[in-house]
């Protein structure tokens, strides 16, 4: 039974830097070719990066990836990788318009392509926008072994290219993924990828990006599944990593061209050449899986640092207030980017409670990270006297201070600004538009209220399990959130519960659920009246809110995208309400 040493390359590309990703998969595969490996893997367009959105109706970009694919084929055989099998994922065109494509380069040059055919159109994704989906299907040769390609989404469809690879036979399969990061998808896809092995009769490589692109993040959690399901290797989560590993493939699949589940399949020979001798055995463990916590900290920390260093941020800057929101931040930004990166600004006016500045100073002492004063209440005290403010007036213009400041900051020694507002709050507006919702990234605008203190825990457990100082001060998770805008005021003055809110939210956001289903799964009516008014009301304070990263399966902005200017209401409502 022949043996193929495979090469699975999980990779970091950054959208739109196609030199600098030719680099880093040039660089790959001579790793890949030092380990004696016969092909290697890369994820879907990694050379150009992905989402490329826009980009990809440019045509001067669409040239540019399809040169560099050239010119990256005959700079492997000049590397001395030109017996290595590259599989790696570009941005094609010809005259009927742009394809999501994989291509086989051997022995400088490109040999064989492959093109998306089911093309997602939901969620985040709207690839019908810009690419014309595949119509046929390539099988390869190499070494005397049949080797076929899918793209992403054409394992997640019944059907189409999996189906007739089964058709056709095969003794590998390949697939190039730009599979975005949301909790517990790890799960799914394992499932998913072993039900498509045992259909096709083969190993499945699912070859997955790892990194942030502005809300995405991609996990990685790429892996080998053997022909009966059986897991052989899972690379882990949020970690660049190239693993080489042997496959012990039968051989000896149909070699006929033609059609199948209404497609053609292409069958190209690369090498009849037996497999050639390689060095002792390669074998990689799979990681462990992360806890859901670990997971969804990764993803944010992931996101964040890679938004930073992509746009040329080299640090960053938040108001500290003490509460639990900026307190995870800060911690999330210190573990992204370092502790001298990170600076944290205390900026208490007249209503701000002692043990805000506690707080916040105690968390620079915990973290390491920059820590300064500045107060707000000569600022504030100029607006209110000479504009003659009160009231919700007044509570805001505290808040507006507070983003001048930060931003005065970021202009001046160029950090970038980040937003603390969690999802529950953006949900039902709880936040200052050009106050507490300036800034250039928001890190946990995905992550609703009841979750991030359950980050935080679990953060501090983490810590002190590796024997070092928790990062979050006990009193800022265990007192209770307020903006601390008015006297002795509160959040749940002018929301419900948090663990509550979170769960109607859950309902009406995440699951779309109207206010009849909302009222049949048990919440008061009067309830979900406010909840629903509070969510509508605030879509144009979402609008301005500024990118963060995406983990659950509903995100703002990417996910939910819905009308500012809407008069419909739910029912329930009264009926002379508009």
């Amino acid at each position: 039974m022949p043996q193929l040493r495979l090469a699975l390359a999980q990779v970091n590309p950054c959208v739109g830097d196609i030199v600098g990703n030719a680099t880093m998969i040039a660089d790959r595969c001579r790793e890949a070719t030092a380990a004696g490996a016969h092909i290697v893997v890369f994820g879907e367009m990694a050379l150009t990066g992905y989402p490329v959105e826009d980009l990809a109706l440019r045509e001067s970009f669409v040239a540019a990836s399809m040169q560099a694919l050239e010119t990256l084929a005959t700079r492997l055989a000049q590397d001395g990788c030109g017996e290595l099998a590259v599989v790696v994922g570009y941005l094609d065109s010809d005259t009927h318009g742009s394809r999501d494509a994989a291509a086989v380069l051997y022995r400088g040059r490109v040999v064989a392509r492959q093109f998306k055919h089911h093309l997602p159109n939901y969620g985040v994704f709207d690839e019908r926008r810009y690419f014309i989906p595949g119509t046929t299907l390539t099988v390869f040769r190499l070494h005397g072994l049949e080797i076929g390609m899918v793209i992403c989404e054409d394992i997640w469809q019944v059907g189409g290219p999996i189906t007739a690879l089964a058709q056709a036979g095969v003794d590998l399969v390949v697939a190039p993924n730009a599979s975005p990061y949301e909790r517990n998808k790890d799960d799914t896809r394992l499932a998913l990828v072993a039900r498509r092995a045992i259909e096709v009769s083969a190993p499945l490589v699912y070859a997955n990006l790892v990194g942030g692109q502005d809300e995405l993040v991609f996990d990685g959690d790429s892996m080998v599944v053997g022909e009966r399901g059986q897991l052989l290797f899972r690379a882990p989560q949020f970690t660049e990593q190239i693993v080489t590993l042997d496959l012990d493939l039968p051989g000896g699949s149909p070699r006929a061209v033609g059609r199948y589940a209404e497609l053609d399949v292409h069958r190209i020979i690369l090498s009849n050449d037996p497999v050639p001798p390689y060095p002792a055995a390669a074998t990689a463990p799979a990681a462990e899986p992360l806890s859901d916590e670990a997971e969804v900290w990764g993803a944010l920390v992931t996101g964040l640092r890679d938004y930073s260093r992509k746009n040329g941020f080299r640090s960053v800057v938040l108001g500290l207030s003490g509460g639990i929101d900026s307190a995870v931040c800060a911690a999330l930004a210190v573990d992204a980017l370092g502790a001298d990166a990170v600076y944290g600004i205390s900026m208490p006016s007249s209503y701000s409670s002692a043990h805000s500045g506690t707080d916040a100073a105690d968390l620079a002492e915990r973290t390491g990270l920059h820590y300064q004063v500045q107060p707000i209440g000569d600022m504030v005290e100029v607006f209110v006297r000479q504009l003659e403010l009160f009231g919700l007036a007044e509570e805001n213009v505290q808040a507006r201070c507070r983003g001048v400041t930060l931003m005065a900051l970021s202009n001046q020694y160029g950090h970038l600004v980040l937003a603390t507002g969690n999802k529950s709050e953006l949900a039902v507006g709880y936040s200052t538009i050009y106050g507490d919702a300036v800034g250039g990234f928001a890190p946990i605008k995905d992550v609703p209220k009841t979750a991030v203190w359950a980050l935080a825990r679990w953060r501090n457990a983490l810590a002190e399990k590796r024997g070092k100082t928790p990062p979050i001060p006990p009193n800022s998770i265990g007192k209770p959130p307020s903006a601390e805008l008015r006297p002795d005021q509160l959040d749940t003055d002018a929301l419900p519960d948090y663990r509550l809110l979170d769960e109607v939210l859950d309902d009406y956001v995440e699951g779309d659920r109207g206010f009849s289903d909302l009222v049949a799964a048990g919440f008061a009516s009067e309830l979900v009246e406010h909840i629903v008014r509070l969510v509508d009301a605030a879509e144009y304070k979402r609008r301005q809110y500024p990118p963060g990263t995406k983990i659950t399966l509903k995100a703002f902005g990417r996910d939910r995208r819905l009308p500012i200017t809407n008069r419909w209401r739910e029912r329930g409502l009264t009926d002379d309400e508009p």
